[in-house]
């Protein structure tokens, strides 16, 4: 990934330290956003919270870890961008995406949850 981090404070080696779950719960949560500032044709908005977004799918497709998953989470970028900046060929919706990324703040939030091992 090149050019400006717009998450200040934001290191991939922090990112680094999250799980698959925690990284694509926080990309949720910036395409929730963008989702709702479209809704209400706040385009400044819209185009700040994608930025976002894309950083954190940047940083994410960037991890070694998820070598694997690379395809889905590119997949996953692919649609965001579709419904957010393109055409929505895939005719995605707010709800589609929301069911796509909400599990993984439940996973998130699950693991954060348990007690860690001794």
């Amino acid at each position: 990934m090149s050019g400006t981090v717009r998450h200040p404070g934001l290191s991939a080696e922090r990112w680094g330290r999250m799980s698959l779950a925690e990284q694509l719960s926080n990309i949720g949560a910036e395409v929730a956003r963008a989702a709702r500032a479209k809704d209400r044709g706040d385009d400044v908005r819209l185009g700040q919270h994608l930025d976002l977004a894309l950083e954190l799918f940047w940083f994410t497709l960037d991890d070694e870890r998820w070598r694997a998953q690379r395809v889905e989470i590119g997949r996953a970028r692919e649609l965001v961008c579709d419904f957010l900046a393109g055409d929505n060929e895939y005719a995605s919706t707010a709800e589609s995406l929301d069911a796509y990324f909400l599990p993984f703040s439940y996973l998130a939030l699950r693991a954060a949850a348990e007690p860690s091992a001794p």
